[in-house]
């Protein structure tokens, strides 16, 4: 099971000073928090794609690109990459492109985003938001998988023999996560791919959780790839954490009362009853987090934001250095423990390139 951090990279006042860090500090900051993760054992860095202020990653493939030259294990991913206002031949470049630089250490969040301005932006429409979803996966696959490709659709202009460069690394694609909250035709779309499913549940009750994994599960097993237990989830969850539970809520509360997506709104208790935020001790963490298998059965990716409200870069990196060394260990072991064989682990390039090799081996024993 992989774990690790996700940032949505946002530029927020500290609401204990009143500073508010520039754009440029944000951006080193994020590098940096990829750095420690892996610094930790961690497996997963993920950014975010966001076009409006108050956030500032905007080129979530040049921040990757950047932060895969300084390190050497962390896969790199997106939380989400913008499937509905991206073009998905250039998605498919720069992910190609990404993986080649990292030596496979890439996969690729798609989303269609929740902020609705973006789609004029871009020269969409958002009532056109799923079958931009649909229609713009569905050529990205196939630039991907074929050398030459023609094309036609509703949103973007003919592609004829058109071939995406580079080729993916060793023949072998990102590995895609769907990324969603509230829409099940993108639980539908990621279980007709056989690809993965990502929940990110920071801000929903868990029955809404379970409802999504769970059509998720059953269309997967429907559309051949496997049983519903071996579907690829991945979840979302936030947590602030100190010594003392006591000290992470004081610590934590205005954080939280002023964070630019959920502030002055339900109280910080009520929040945390609701959705997975867990502000506490690293054995509440633990506690909590072990308690998503109930409600999402064995999974193969957790992920947690810590960077977000304003808080510092050194309150942030006490948090991730928290993560490593008592809270991801204690993980690891306790999911391990009777966690079914046929489970599979999160894919990773190694293991897509060794299946696909696998695959070729018995094609050609059929031939």
């Amino acid at each position: 099971m992989q774990f690790g951090i996700f940032t949505v990279g946002d530029v927020t006042p500290d609401p204990t000073t009143g500073r508010t860090p520039s754009e440029r500090e944000r951006i080193k900051a994020m590098v940096a928090i990829a750095q420690k993760a892996e610094e930790v054992g961690l497996d997963v860095f993920a950014t975010g794609e966001h076009h409006n202020p108050p956030f500032v990653p905007s080129s979530p493939t040049t921040m990757l690109g950047w932060i895969a030259a300084r390190t050497e294990r962390i896969v790199l991913s997106t939380s989400t990459t913008l499937i509905t206002t991206n073009d998905p031949v250039k998605i498919a470049e720069d992910f190609a492109m990404l993986q080649h630089l990292a030596d496979g250490r890439v996969d690729v969040m798609l989303g269609r985003g929740n902020t609705g301005p973006v789609y004029p932006w871009f020269g969409k429409d958002i009532r056109d938001g799923i079958s931009l979803a649909v229609e713009n996966y569905a050529l990205l696959r196939r630039l991907w998988r074929e050398d030459v490709v023609d094309w036609e659709g509703r949103f973007r202009t003919p592609l004829q023999s058109f071939t995406s460069t580079p080729r993916p690394l060793d023949g072998v694609p990102p590995f895609v996560w769907h990324g969603s909250i509230r829409s099940p035709e993108i639980a539908e779309q990621a279980a007709y791919y056989g690809d993965g499913f990502f929940h990110n549940n920071i801000f929903w009750p868990k029955d809404h959780t379970e409802r999504m994994i769970d059509l998720y599960r059953t269309r997967y097993a429907h559309y051949g790839h496997g049983t519903p237990e071996q579907a690829i989830v991945g979840l979302g969850g936030q947590v602030f954490m100190r010594r003392n539970s006591q000290e992470a809520v004081r610590e934590f509360r205005p954080y939280f009362d002023n964070a630019p997506v959920y502030g002055h709104g339900p109280s910080l208790e009520e929040f945390s009853a609701q959705t997975p935020l867990t502000v506490g001790s690293p054995e509440q963490v633990v506690e909590k987090t072990l308690s998503f298998r109930e409600y999402a059965g064995d999974y193969q990716r957790q992920l947690f934001l810590v960077d977000h409200a304003g808080l510092p870069l050194k309150t942030v990196l006490e948090q991730i250095d928290l993560l490593g060394e008592e809270v991801v260990p204690v993980l690891r072991r306790e999911f391990a423990k009777n966690r079914p064989a046929d489970v599979p682990d999160a894919p990773t390039h190694a293991s897509l390139v060794a299946a696909a090799a696998a695959d070729t081996d018995t094609d050609a024993v059929k031939a």
